[in-house]
């Protein structure tokens, strides 16, 4: 999914992106759902969520990142 298409999710459920990457948009928008703010974590690893908006995005943004670079579930 795009910056811009994950920007007008967030302008849409009232969440400013103002000065937000596109990780922490995500985690925003799942903190406003009530879901657990995972994106691009290592919880890939061990994630069922299969219906996840963001499965196939987080998936290859964590196959891109150094391990050590990871944020920490």
């Amino acid at each position: 999914m795009s910056f811009q298409e994950v920007v007008k999710i967030a302008r849409g459920m009232g969440i400013n992106p103002y000065r937000k990457t596109k990780v922490l948009l995500i985690r925003e928008i799942q903190r406003t759902e009530h879901n657990i703010d995972c994106y691009a974590t290592a919880r890939v690893v061990h994630c069922g969520e299969t219906g996840c908006l963001w499965r196939e995005d987080c998936l290859q943004a964590n196959r891109s990142q150094p391990e050590k670079a990871r944020p920490r579930p």
